[in-house]
């Protein structure tokens, strides 16, 4: 005869208990009523199997006084694996009355049920067998198929709506024994198997309508995660159409410094071509006054020679008076003389003021290549401005591209959502023709597609939000057209003011070819 493993009828037992253990659960709570409390025997033998089947083949642990050999060490890396299991992990550890790693574990367990997804988190301990070596032996019967044979017995007890209360209850020093007088068979088991039927189809049926509501919750988790990703791309967009306000600003607040720049060149050489013209203007007036006080001043030279001619001629006549006359005449030419000196110092001071005119327009001269100067850079400015203006249109297509792409993802989710809600009617359909002949066995099943209508109500809305965020998107695109028109506006002024500051520049030339002249 082949001699059997004990591990392996240990791990056997345990996997019938706890189908036992299971069904019974579910079939007592279906006739007493699915909300249970913590004093129910059934539940309380559930936890104890539970247990058992956890301790089996655990790891003996070596702590500072003695041999430790718990399961709270298993369970606490649940919180790791599975993100939702720290709200358990974190009240499990605040609890007053608390003080063993074994209470700690029972009350984990009790709030596992109530959330009903004791089944979702020891699967993901069942997946991670490398983690559960550091705890159980290669023997034990979470490492083997036992294990996942009870997680999947664990999905039925989603029918059941367990109302516990952990906090004041004493978990460190329950004993657990497994009574195996509740699972022995008696004759009315026999009689009860259209009962079983019956609540085979029930549980089979809210089975059913609980995985539509996981699917349901999926697709709802997808279109928040979409509908979060649009609203990034739309911050995104707004913080560019920002950026772009701001480049536009920028760039005329340079035109009107440029604008004002031209302006006061312009008052400055008009102010000094002014200058120029006045001080010209008089040097002409006082060269004109001395040329005729120059000729005043021959012509009586000239009539004071004639009249000295007759003097003479008169004077050989008579010699006596000529002496006499003679003195005087010395007198006038001494006088003369002095006049001639002045007149020549006059010429040298017009001479000087001409040196000083033709300083004043190399001065002018140098102005005006100052100014052209100023000008080039003025037009090297406006080059860069049509650079600018370059990277904005390009900016303004990539935002285009941008919101053709996020249209387009919002037609897709649109159609999807459009699908959703028909695979959703004609599931719901089915569902009422099925109630409609089972209505008075399945109340607490109206109750439960309630719920579904209200989720169905929460999608609505969700729907009609993700539409305005759709308009508000359109708005946005809007504004990028106004934008561009006013950008368009924007080179017209630009183009404007090249012309405006060629006209300019003719004008300067021009008054430097007169200045020149």
């Amino acid at each position: 005869l082949a001699v059997k493993d004990p591990t392996a009828v240990e791990r056997a037992n345990l996997l019938n208990m706890a189908k036992l253990s299971i069904k019974g659960l579910i079939e007592s709570a279906l006739s007493f009523g699915r909300t249970l409390d913590s004093d129910y025997p059934p539940l309380q033998q559930f936890f104890v199997v539970m247990e058992h089947c956890l301790k089996h083949g655990l790891k003996v642990r070596k702590s500072f006084l003695s041999y430790n050999k718990t399961i709270w060490g298993p369970l606490e890396l649940v919180e790791k694996l599975y993100p939702e299991a720290e709200e358990i992990a974190a009240s499990v550890r605040d609890l007053p009355g608390l003080k063993t790693p074994l209470g700690r574990a029972r009350a984990w367990l009790r709030l596992a049920l109530m959330q009903k997804k004791m089944a979702d988190y020891l699967r993901c301990l069942i997946i991670q067998r490398d983690l559960l070596s550091e705890f159980y032996e290669y023997h034990a019967l979470m490492m083997e198929e036992e294990g996942a044979v009870i997680v999947g017995l664990l999905v039925g007890l989603n029918v059941i709506d367990a109302n516990l209360c952990v906090k004041g209850e004493d978990l460190d020093s329950q004993v657990g024994v497994i009574d195996f007088s509740v699972y022995l068979k008696s004759d009315d088991d026999i009689g009860g198997k259209e009962r079983n039927v019956q609540i085979a189809a029930i549980l089979d049926q809210k089975n059913y309508v609980e995985e539509l509501n996981r699917q349901l919750n999926s697709t709802v988790s997808s279109l928040h995660a979409r509908v979060d990703s649009l609203e990034k791309s739309n911050t995104k967009l707004i913080e560019e159409l920002a950026i772009a306000k701001n480049n536009i600003i920028k760039l005329q607040e340079e035109n009107h410094q440029l604008r004002s720049e031209n302006t006061l060149i312009l008052m400055k050489t008009q102010h000094h071509l002014e200058v120029s013209k006045v001080d010209v203007e008089a040097e002409l007036q006082t060269y004109k006054h001395s040329r005729q006080g120059l000729d005043e001043m021959y012509t009586e030279a000239r009539r004071q020679l004639r009249e000295e001619a007759q003097l003479r001629q008169d004077m050989e006549n008579e010699l006596v008076v000529q002496v006499s006359m003679k003195h005087e005449i010395e007198l006038a030419m001494k006088l003369l003389e002095k006049d001639i000196h002045e007149k020549q110092d006059t010429l040298i001071g017009l001479r000087q003021q001409l040196d000083e005119v033709k300083a004043i327009n190399v001065e002018m001269y140098q102005k005006l290549q100052v100014s052209e100067d100023a000008m080039k850079e003025k037009n090297e400015i406006i080059s860069r401005l049509e650079d600018k203006t370059n990277q904005i249109n390009a900016t303004m297509k990539q935002l285009e591209q941008r919101l053709q792409q996020a249209e387009k993802a919002q037609m897709e989710a649109e159609a999807e959502d459009e699908k959703l809600k028909q695979e959703y009617v004609n599931k719901s359909e089915s569902l009422q023709n099925e109630f409609s002949q089972k209505e008075k066995q399945l109340l607490q099943l109206e109750t439960d597609l309630k719920i579904e209508k209200e989720w169905r109500q929460t999608l609505e809305d969700d729907l009609q939000k993700e539409k305005e965020t759709v308009s508000h998107l359109r708005t946005e695109t809007q504004e990028i057209v106004n934008l561009k028109k006013e950008f368009l506006k924007l080179q017209e002024k630009n183009k404007q003011l090249k012309s405006i500051c060629e006209d300019q520049e003719a004008a300067l030339q021009e008054l430097a070819s007169k200045l020149s002249e």
